[in-house]
């Protein structure tokens, strides 16, 4: 039966997600569980282009990106497909009628991964809005429910909230990015000589897409409110720990926050949201 099949193809992409972030493992697992399998569903497919342009260094990576394209495509056509990511990312795009033009933009980015090393201004807003903004905008389409109306109106807060977590990601991820993948994705910086004010100017950015993000998640669906609140929290945090340490450490080592701390995290959100003081 297909519905044994959908149901594989579902546990697959929670198992990825799972596997791969503990952060929005979390999250997800405070949505309403009606959210479940359609974010883990999202979630699956974008970690799979992603590992694509980041991971699979031995092997063809364009002709797996381009295989891969066209399979999802194939995918949403079909309603079906024999790789289960797919399979349950097709079933989020037809059942919530996910805009075709917000895969094509993120797989756009990942393709740009493959080709450019570094940004300017310009092309950066357009990797952003690929490899972030339009997953939030995707996850949105999913809260709403098909409700066009409210999803224009938190249309901006949802991109706000990617781009937010892509910046931190950025920073995050400053050492293995350049010295690994030879990528370096802010402007007009020198990462040999990553200096305080350029730290503080890319936070300034971050800290006012968090600002327009949260009045944005105070007005979604009751359903996804503490969900997305919860992952907010754990990238504020995230973001907080990055602020306190000094430029050069950002560029020698990977930031993280421990697992029991987004436990706290957690249940700090969780009274929060329970007393609707978010």
């Amino acid at each position: 039966m297909k519905e044994l099949f959908d149901k594989v193809s579902h546990q697959s992409s929670k198992m990825i997600t799972n596997t791969y972030s503990t952060s929005f493992s979390l999250g997800i697992y405070c949505l309403d569980k009606k959210f479940h399998e359609p974010i883990y569903g999202i979630y699956g497919f974008v970690r799979l282009a992603d590992e694509i342009v980041d991971s699979f260094h031995n092997y063809p990576k364009a002709e797996l990106l381009q295989d891969f394209k066209k399979q999802t495509y194939t995918a949403i056509e079909q309603g079906i497909s024999l790789n289960p990511v797919l399979n349950s990312f097709q079933k989020v795009v037809n059942n919530y009628h996910v805009d075709h033009e917000l895969i094509e933009t993120f797989l756009q980015s990942m393709e740009a991964d493959l080709m450019q090393s570094e940004h300017n201004s310009e092309s950066i807003k357009t990797y952003i809005l690929g490899s972030a903004e339009v997953v939030g905008l995707m996850c949105l389409r999913v809260f709403t429910e098909g409700d066009s109306a409210r999803y224009l109106q938190l249309k901006d807060s949802a991109m706000r909230l990617g781009a937010a977590f892509q910046k931190i990601n950025f920073l995050r991820d400053l050492k293995a990015d350049y010295k690994d993948l030879g990528r370096m994705y802010f402007p007009d910086i020198n990462p040999n000589h990553f200096t305080k004010e350029d730290k503080l100017r890319i936070e300034s950015e971050i800290e006012e897409d968090f600002n327009e993000a949260l009045k944005g998640i105070k007005k979604l669906p009751k359903g996804s409110v503490f969900g997305v609140y919860t992952a907010y929290v754990y990238y504020r945090a995230l973001f907080s720990k990055i602020r306190s340490l000094p430029s050069e450490r950002i560029l020698s080592e990977r930031i993280r926050i421990p697992n029991n701390l987004k436990i706290g995290l957690l249940m700090q959100s969780y009274l929060k949201y329970r007393l609707n003081v978010l």
